[in-house]
């Protein structure tokens, strides 16, 4: 059955979303790592991606290096349980796909196994062709990401936008079709020029999603505690916010310390 955004009508697949590309219907894709908070997003998203951003949202590292492939593993089993509609994808996380496309295969075997992963996404350009290929041939769905790739932030000294210049643009469009060819159905393109991520998405068959690549991609992705206003250490150009939550939980704590500390709580109605 087909399902699109407009009206909910089965699960999203890999054809779901290339029928939503011809189409020219935007994808939406927001991050879980619960399950209480993939309920709320199988409502209305077509793709829950379990980010290894949750190295920095849920585990308060730095960046998303530290993250394991055990706790990408466990977080993806939560979220499984909250998902019905969605497409669910799952990060490998650093040094899960760079050492070799036979512990690539094994490791993205254990998310869809395991985990519940219908696809998994990866970081990097040719590079990671090989292990994409291995993947892809075993059946298991890749989403590729180009761009800014967090997994290589030491490499690039930052969080700059990338593919500025001319020579780091013609590799990335480059790398763009290199993953194409080895099989993947959907790219991110994360924090590069607008028209670089425009010009990307019309040479691919396959649908991009972007994130601080502007609104040419076929696709949107943020992570859901930055729209919320609830991740308050990273606040990038990008990301619009479209609650306050911190405010409203701090507001929510203190009337309940209050109310606790005064005996308001619990009243006679509240208690047996």
């Amino acid at each position: 059955m087909e399902y699109g955004t407009d009206e909910r009508k089965g699960k999203v697949s890999v054809l779901t979303l290339q029928k939503m590309k011809k189409k020219g219907e935007k994808i939406s894709v927001l991050t879980a790592y619960d399950a209480l908070f993939a309920s709320f997003l199988d409502e209305y998203m077509d793709m829950i991606l379990v980010g290894d951003s949750l190295g920095m949202v849920v585990a308060g590292y730095e960046t998303t290096i530290p993250v394991t492939l055990e706790q990408i593993l466990m977080h993806t089993q939560y979220v499984r349980k909250g998902t019905c509609h969605a497409m669910l994808v799952a990060d490998m996380p650093f040094l899960s796909y760079q050492i070799s496309p036979e512990e690539t295969l094994k490791n993205a075997g254990r998310l869809m196994q395991e985990g519940g992963a219908e696809a998994v996404k990866m970081e990097g350009g040719e590079r990671i062709a090989e292990s994409v290929r291995r993947c892809v041939e075993t059946g298991i769905p890749v989403m590729g990401h180009l761009g800014l790739t967090p997994q290589s932030i030491h490499a690039f000294g930052g969080w700059q936008t990338r593919a500025k210049e001319p020579e780091e643009a013609k590799h990335l469009k480059e790398d763009a079709l290199s993953l194409q060819e080895a099989g993947i159905f959907s790219l991110v393109l994360e924090k590069v020029p607008a028209a670089l991520a425009q010009e990307v998405t019309e040479s691919l068959t396959i649908p991009t999603i972007g994130i601080g690549a502007g609104n040419k991609t076929d696709g949107q992705v943020l992570v859901t505690q930055d729209l919320l206003g609830m991740y308050e250490k990273f606040k990038p150009k990008f990301v619009r916010k479209y609650a306050d939550l911190s405010s409203v939980i701090r507001s929510a704590l203190k009337q309940y310390n209050d109310d606790v500390k005064s005996g308001n709580f619990p009243s006679d109605e509240e208690s047996f």
